[in-house]
């Protein structure tokens, strides 16, 4: 674990972080960042000369579609998977109490 981190610094990044940490905490929390920045330290070492950077994992490509508007008319289909209806709409449960 690397002792190089100052309490102060940990501090900093968690007030930018906007996380709260008593005194036991922050210490636990500056130890955590410290074995973080360690193993960053780590990936530094690695020779990557000569590595192509990977942009993505997969060599697929977006096939988009043109965005024509077309009149599907699936009311009855829609509506028949609903749960439950009424005058014709999806009945859900009420988010809002109205009595508040």
């Amino acid at each position: 674990m690397s002792e190089s981190l100052p309490r102060e610094d940990a501090a900093h990044v968690a007030k930018l972080a906007k996380l709260h940490f008593n005194d036991q905490q922050l210490n636990l929390f500056t130890g955590q960042l410290a074995n973080i920045l360690d193993l960053v330290e780590t990936l530094n070492e690695v020779d990557t000369d000569g590595i192509k950077p990977t942009y993505t994992v997969s060599d697929n490509i977006n096939v988009l579609r043109e965005d024509v508007a077309v009149k599907s008319n699936q009311k009855n289909e829609l509506l028949a998977n609903a749960p439950e209806t009424q005058d014709g709409q999806i009945k859900v449960p009420a988010i809002i109490d109205e009595e508040s």
